[in-house]
């Protein structure tokens, strides 16, 4: 089996959580997953804060800004685009200033291609997606504003080992063919799944740290993620319905960011999130003794929409529950 770059153990955060005070988050997530903390978003600041919007923001030489409540490309860089950059860079500064010293694995999130192609218009009308040669160029100037991030991140954490996770929330539905032109009377043409993969490939062998693909969808493509040589899959355990592609998955060798805790409900527990991903790996027929470093405990997706109250609750039940599974 790989040497998996995350410790035995470990639970992490898929992203956002609520509010706008990105010093509390950050004090928050270096408190409560300190095996494997990651840079926070922070959605309810606003525009640039939210995924497609901070997603945006990484791109090179591709502007972007806000028209009629939508992401579009623009003619060059304005307001829009300076208000992303320096919410990034305050959260850089935040995450540098609390965690200058921190020598495990940190993680850092961005909105992968397919899901920008299918949220981005461009400024003729239309989504990105309807046009092969515009996802290329969006594909090519991601990877290079995420290398950039990735070597970012690493210098003001010379001690860290970084991980990227690419959301992919939009992936199920673009292969699928549906996502809706802008009349609403039809749908772009799907994407078959070598294409698709090849275009996260080139996330993937850009960046040069591991990359986490995550998708809480029903439909996760995972053999599009591994086909792409993601190093990890991020899934809700809640919409798992075939056990079959993931477990092959997982005999690969890929690892499994495992969301077990629910973000909405009674507060979760430790012990039974533990159970949910135990009985899972009972299934799927793997020995016990690989459970804890293949799998990472995580919430089922974004926290932004609970109360901090819950997030805290969701945060250490998550990390109870790795340290239950490293126990053989």
């Amino acid at each position: 089996m790989p040497d998996f770059p995350w410790p035995t153990g470990a639970a992490t955060g898929i992203g956002s959580l609520p509010g706008t005070d990105i010093v509390e988050a950050q004090r928050l997530i270096f408190g409560e997953l300190p095996d494997l903390p990651h840079l926070p978003e922070l959605p309810d600041r606003g525009p640039g804060a939210d995924m497609i919007g901070r997603g945006a923001g990484f791109l090179v030489e591709l502007p972007v800004q806000l028209y009629a409540g939508r992401w579009q490309m623009a003619p060059r860089p304005g307001q829009d685009a300076r208000r992303t950059a320096d919410l990034l860079e305050r959260d850089l500064d935040q995450m540098t200033e609390q965690g200058s010293e921190f020598a495990g694995t940190f993680k850092v999130q961005a909105a992968g291609p397919w899901t920008l192609a299918a949220s981005i218009d461009l400024l003729i009308g239309g989504r990105l997606l309807r046009d092969p040669g515009a996802v290329r160029d969006l594909t090519d100037s991601l990877a290079e504003g995420l290398r950039r991030h990735v070597e970012d991140v690493r210098k003001r954490l010379p001690r860290a080992t970084v991980l990227l996770q690419l959301d992919e929330p939009s992936l199920p539905t673009v292969l699928a063919g549906r996502v809706p032109t802008e009349s609403g009377l039809g749908s772009y043409r799907a994407v078959d799944g070598p294409g698709a993969a090849t275009v996260l490939r080139t996330i993937v062998e850009r960046v040069g740290v591991p990359v986490v693909a995550h998708c809480c969808a029903p439909d996760v493509p995972l053999q599009v993620f591994r086909d792409a040589g993601a190093a990890a899959v991020a899934i809700d355990l809640s919409l798992v319905k075939d056990l079959d592609p993931l477990g092959e998955a997982i005999e690969a060798g890929v690892g499994l960011f495992v969301g077990a805790a629910a973000t909405a409900g009674p507060a979760p527990d430790g012990k039974r999130v533990a159970e949910r991903v135990r009985k899972l790996w009972s299934r799927l027929g793997f020995p016990a003794s690989r459970l804890g470093e293949q799998v990472v405990v995580t919430p089922a997706c974004g926290l932004a929409g609970a109360s901090p109250a819950y997030v805290r609750a969701a945060l250490t039940a998550c990390r109870e529950a790795g340290r239950r599974l490293a126990e053989v």
